[in-house]
């Protein structure tokens, strides 16, 4: 009897085992179902759930708060996801960023800023690696990499004519700006020539320097050089070649109570626009591109490369002119820019068939 009750005990206990073994495993069927669902979708459409990498130089002002807010956007709606690298300004951690990122094995690359010294290795080891690169205002020079660019000279171009209009061609002007950077270098040339074709637009004085704290140190440095012209009419205007700059210099004027300066910037973000729009503000002008929009079609570049398709070395896009004289008085914000100034923002750059079918269908 005792035989046959430990017989029956461990029949039941292979019966319980055998039927455990038949059951679905709820945690590993979650996992494995998502995982096929993910499977079947990439199936479908093999741009779907992308890792994107973002590598910056630095990640100052709400300008660049915008542009990666495009980014990120434009990634998203692609049913992907991004990962932002910042290096506060050092090529060095830049560089190294952008190694992580190809060892990581993401399947594209966006970069924003850097030099040719720091970034062209990196680059191409993610080119050698298969991994599509993206650069937007970069010195990267590699074979196969997309570069994109705002269009910096005309942008010059556009706010020292519109201060030399303002000026009736004599003026003498303060210059805001700062070497090693791409588009600062570009900006640089328009600056040139437009000095050489003006003879009675005087610079009296240059500083800049891209630092963490820009917009503040530019208010000093603003505010030494104030204090060098004290007169009116010692300075017509300030031309800052970075709306960092543009920012620091509007503050320094104000305080200082200099109605009689002009400030001409490029570059635009909401910050920006509000301090244009405040009653009396020194700052007339500024040409740009939208931020977000830059974020967005360097993104849709990027996923064009992804998929195979043949897509041109440089990308130059077309800067908008910003008067304040043609602002409404409520204050409104770069969303609400292209109601205002035609040609901004919504840009459909960079937008294939393909991928706005992936947008729709994600």
């Amino acid at each position: 009897m005792k035989t046959n009750k430990y017989w029956l005990i461990f029949t039941i206990l292979v019966i319980a085992v055998l039927l455990a073994a038949c059951q679905p495993k709820a945690e590993g069927e979650t996992t494995k179902s998502s995982s096929s669902n993910g499977d079947v979708k990439a199936k479908e459409n093999p741009l779907a759930g992308k890792k994107i990498a973002l590598v910056m130089q630095q990640n100052l002002g709400t300008f660049s708060a915008q542009y990666i807010e495009g980014v990120k956007e434009q990634v998203e709606n692609f049913g992907g996801t991004v990962t932002v690298f910042t290096s506060e300004g050092d090529l060095s951690k830049m560089a190294s960023n952008l190694d992580a990122a190809v060892n990581q094995g993401v399947d594209g690359i966006l970069i924003d800023h850097g030099t040719k010294e720091s970034l062209n290795q990196g680059v191409e080891n993610a080119v050698a690696k298969g991994i599509p690169v993206v650069a937007f205002d970069a010195g990267v020079e590699v074979e196969g990499v997309t570069s994109l660019e705002q269009g910096d000279e005309k942008m010059a171009q556009m706010t020292l004519e519109k201060l030399a209009e303002d000026s009736n061609g004599k003026a003498n002007i303060v210059k805001i700006w700062v070497a090693g950077f791409a588009p600062m270098e570009r900006r640089q040339v328009a600056y040139e020539n437009f000095l050489g074709e003006n003879p009675g637009i005087k610079e009296i004085a240059t500083f800049g320097a891209a630092t963490q704290n820009t917009a503040l140190d530019t208010q000093s440095q603003m505010e030494a050089v104030l204090k060098q012209y004290p007169n009116k009419g010692e300075i017509t205007a300030v031309w800052a070649a970075w709306d960092e700059f543009a920012k620091g210099a509007v503050r320094a004027i104000e305080q200082a109570g200099r109605t009689d300066i002009k400030v001409y910037s490029i570059d635009m973000s909401d910050e920006d626009l509000q301090m244009i729009q405040n009653e009396n503000s020194p700052w007339v002008a500024s040409a740009a591109v939208d931020p977000k929009d830059i974020g967005r079609i360097q993104v849709r570049y990027l996923y064009q490369k992804i998929s195979g398709g043949n897509v041109e070395e440089k990308v130059v896009l077309e800067p908008v002119f910003v008067e304040a004289s043609k602002l409404p008085k409520e204050t409104v914000t770069t969303n609400e820019l292209s109601d205002h100034i035609e040609g901004w923002g919504a840009s459909d750059q960079g937008y294939t068939d393909e991928l706005k079918g992936l947008e729709e269908n994600r």
